[in-house]
């Protein structure tokens, strides 16, 4: 009877590991293509001009991305400036500050919204309340959408890092006479610290390809501009324009952008991990 029982299991757990171990190989085969896809056109597509000139006009040789990079990397910057302190501040008051009352609970459940939702519905949440009153697209608008993404990642990592650090920490602050203030700035934050700058680094790596919300909010401008206050190139929306273009030359920058954002994404998912896999030992 034991004997059947092992043989039963084993074969379960052999049956298991099995189609675990081919759904892994689909997934990893799908992504392999997809990366040897990217990389093949992306890197053929790659020169100094992309670096250096604007996007082009339509059926016209030459030109790069500069004014999309430039513009990507400005609105990100304001959008995690924005986003990560709420996101910090909110985070701190969940984990230390809202073990009583109706007040934690509730943000939380509004954090998990904004988490899940569809950027374009931030966008467009965006895009009534800002661009709708202002008139007119801008730089500004698309770091408000982004800000939005930012905040939810931020607040998670935040408290969650928070929750890690041992109540013992606390209690000999406590002990020493610290006010709550205090021992939260200056012992769990800092325990933490490498926690919450990984729950930034993967927020920034969320914004760096998002087209939608930035689609409603800042849309696009074949010209550079450093005036946020009006339409501001971006490569998310860049390349979804130039990828369905009938130009060669548009279709060969959208691959040269999709590799752009696929390595700043994967350098920033590699930093955050280094630094989690730092705070976890």
């Amino acid at each position: 009877m034991n004997n059947s029982l092992y043989l039963r299991r084993r074969l379960i757990n052999g049956f298991n590991l099995t189609m675990s171990t081919l759904a892994m190989a689909f997934g990893l085969f799908w992504l392999g293509w997809i990366l040897l896809t990217l990389f093949g056109n992306g890197l053929e597509a790659i020169s100094w001009a992309t670096f250096t000139q604007d996007t082009p006009g339509p059926d016209s040789a030459g030109g790069g991305l500069l004014n999309a990079i430039i513009g990507s990397l400005m609105m990100a910057l304001i959008g995690t400036l924005i986003g990560t302190p709420i996101g910090i501040l909110a985070g701190i008051y969940l984990a230390e500050y809202g073990q009583r009352g109706w007040l934690a609970p509730t943000a939380r459940f509004i954090n998990d919204i904004l988490l899940s939702a569809p950027s374009i519905v931030i966008g467009l949440f965006v895009w009534i309340a800002y661009v709708q009153y202002i008139g007119h697209f801008s730089g500004w608008a698309g770091s408000f959408a982004l800000a939005l993404l930012v905040i939810p990642v931020v607040l998670r990592t935040t408290e969650n890092m928070l929750r890690l650090v041992p109540n013992s920490m606390r209690e000999a602050a406590y002990a020493l006479g610290a006010p709550r203030w205090k021992v939260v700035t200056v012992v769990t934050l800092r325990a933490s610290k490498a926690g919450v700058i990984t729950g930034i680094l993967l927020a920034v790596s969320r914004i760096s390809g998002e087209t939608a919300p930035l689609l409603f909010t800042a849309l696009n401008n074949q010209f550079f501009s450093a005036n946020m206050n009006q339409p501001m190139a971006n490569l998310p929306v860049t390349i979804f324009k130039f990828a369905m273009s009938p130009y060669e030359n548009w279709i060969s920058l959208a691959w040269a952008g999709a590799l752009i954002v696929t390595m700043a994404v994967l350098i920033l998912n590699v930093i955050a991990r280094s630094l989690l896999k730092k705070e976890s030992t």
